[in-house]
């Protein structure tokens, strides 16, 4: 009996010729295919391949009983629905690699759009004009470039902009200063490379905190006539206020690849702005990315479906089933392990130690580790970041990543320490254990303190002077900002003068009540977590 492999949206030749040569595999070519149409063939299929067309919703998973894996040619997965391919034990993959060097480029096309005026030269001359005189440009030679982001793409642009006799600024909260060494950049901050940067470029994923990174207020920062690129994703700089600024002059020029809302209307003011070059997201398309990440999707299924090793799973692990059974209870453990040091590490972390002690030390503990890693990532890293993923994001970041089985006693039948390593070598500890017959993860200490919370929700990290009124004096702040306190846990190590308190909250507490509180005399410090 065959074994179906569905290729639902065209993807590089090389890719189907190769799955058409495995052994036993019947390969069903239906690109273009209505949702009804993909429902109707994905009865017997073991895998999918896909590139941003077809969606394989929840029903389309449900639809397909002998399906193993879903591979999407290209980075973005959302045209698939996870949580129910999770739940069915689907294993997503996609290709995070395969685009980095057309990206890369099409970045630098739009840098030197915004040196030279090629595209206004461009149109003039089918216009039929000679205007010479009037589209004088600029060299890129000894200008200033800020890279906000050094992952695969930016550190590519650094190279290549390095090669043409660039100074690289660049900003990564989670860059090493070896990592910046051997790029050959020098390490900024967002606000030295606002107000020292010739020309901009961004790189950092889509999140909370990077939505809008360059707004108004960042421009604001900048150097008049500054040149600005976004390739990466739309919302990482406000539409609106870029268009200010270039109708202003505070902007020179800008190149856009991606936008918040995609296709970019007809009739958006953007598309008039003759300082501004647009592009219509293009960064994945040229025909070697193209036959990369579709000959590595191909190639990956395949190993998935003759039994071997998974790359790149969106959704799960690769790890030996039996020890997962049994390294299970400490999963979730080590994720909100790597969550609560991540932010609330003293600063730029190099350094991740991991210690176990008791029955998880018997095991290999790679799973957990990658739990760990994945936690540490959850916030900064954006949406992507996975199991497979988490161990080469943080070694991109420069992060050294120690781990430690030991066989000596510790004070739990069962112990996980991770400790954060920063500049000047300061440090923060944490540690955690499971209980009880559920195995709930519990925190049992951080530094020097001792104590026992649950990791769930919105957490306040308090450490104060050691008098008394402290707790019924916060009581007070957050009941008159409306926020309830669901738990508590204190600690004072002996013959130490300050203590440390977690509260778990209902709800976070708005920026004035956080305000408040840190102005409280005896009140050390105060931070806000969610795992």
């Amino acid at each position: 009996m065959s074994t179906k492999i569905l290729v639902a949206d065209k993807i590089a030749p090389a890719g189907v010729a190769f799955l058409k040569q495995q052994p036993g595999f019947e390969v069903i070519e239906a690109y273009g295919s209505s949702p009804e149409k993909i429902l109707s063939l994905v009865g017997d299929v073991s895998a999918i391949l896909v590139r941003s067309e077809t969606k394989i919703t929840r029903e389309v998973i449900a639809a397909a009983p002998q399906l193993t894996c879903v591979g999407r040619a290209g980075v973005g997965v959302d045209n698939i629905d996870i949580e129910a391919a999770t739940e069915r034990g689907v294993i997503v993959m996609n290709t995070p690699s395969g685009n980095t060097i057309a990206t890369a480029e099409l970045t630098f096309t739009h840098l030197l759009c915004c040196a030279r005026p090629v595209p206004t030269a461009a149109a003039t001359m089918r216009e039929g004009k000679w205007e010479r005189k009037n589209l004088s440009g600029t060299e890129l030679y000894e200008k200033n470039l800020g890279v906000l982001g050094l992952g695969r793409i930016g550190s590519e642009v650094a190279k290549r902009a390095l090669a043409f006799g660039m100074k690289v600024l660049g900003y990564d909260p989670y860059l090493t200063e070896a990592r910046a060494k051997t790029l050959g950049i020098t390490m900024a901050s967002k606000e030295d490379v606002f107000a020292n940067a010739d020309y901009i470029t961004v790189h950092m994923p889509l999140t909370d905190q990077t939505k809008n990174m360059i707004d108004a207020a960042a421009i604001e920062k900048m150097k008049p006539g500054v040149h600005i690129v976004n390739v990466a994703r739309g919302g990482l700089v406000n539409e609106d206020a870029l268009l200010a600024a270039l109708q202003s002059g505070k902007v020179a020029s800008a190149g856009l690849d991606v936008f918040v809302k995609e296709p970019l209307a007809v009739d958006s003011p953007l598309r008039q702005q003759p300082n501004l070059t647009l592009t219509p997201h293009l960064g994945a398309s040229t025909t070697e990315a193209q036959e990369n990440v579709g000959f590595e999707i191909a190639e990956a299924v395949a190993q998935v479906i003759n039994g071997g090793m998974i790359r790149n799973a969106v959704n799960m692990p690769s790890v030996d089933p039996r020890d997962l059974e049994q390294l299970r209870p400490f999963l979730s453990l080590g994720e909100k392990l790597g969550t609560l040091l991540q932010q609330l590490a003293p600063g730029p972390v190099e350094k991740l130690r991991l210690t176990y002690w008791g029955t998880v030390a018997k095991f290999d503990t790679l799973p957990v580790s990658r739990a760990i890693q994945r936690g540490y990532l959850r916030h900064i890293s954006g949406e992507h970041v996975n199991d497979v993923n988490a161990p080469h994001l943080i070694k991109r970041m420069g992060v050294e990543v120690n781990v430690v089985q030991s066989n000596t006693e510790a004070d739990y039948k069962d112990l996980i320490q991770v400790e954060a390593v920063c500049k000047k070598g300061k440090t923060r500890t944490i540690a955690g254990t499971v209980i009880g017959k559920s195995h709930q993860p519990r925190i049992v200490a951080l530094d020097n303190h001792s104590f026992e919370f649950a990791p769930e929700g919105t957490l306040l990290f308090l450490e104060n002077e050691d008098q008394p009124g402290i707790v019924g004096n916060l009581g007070s702040i957050l009941g008159h900002y409306k926020v309830n306190i669901a738990n508590m846990s204190l600690s004072r190590p002996v013959g130490n003068t300050t203590a440390l308190a977690v509260f778990q909250l209902d709800s976070e507490p708005e920026a004035a009540a956080l305000n408040t509180i840190r102005s409280t005399p005896a009140i050390l410090s105060a931070a806000i977590v969610t795992v």
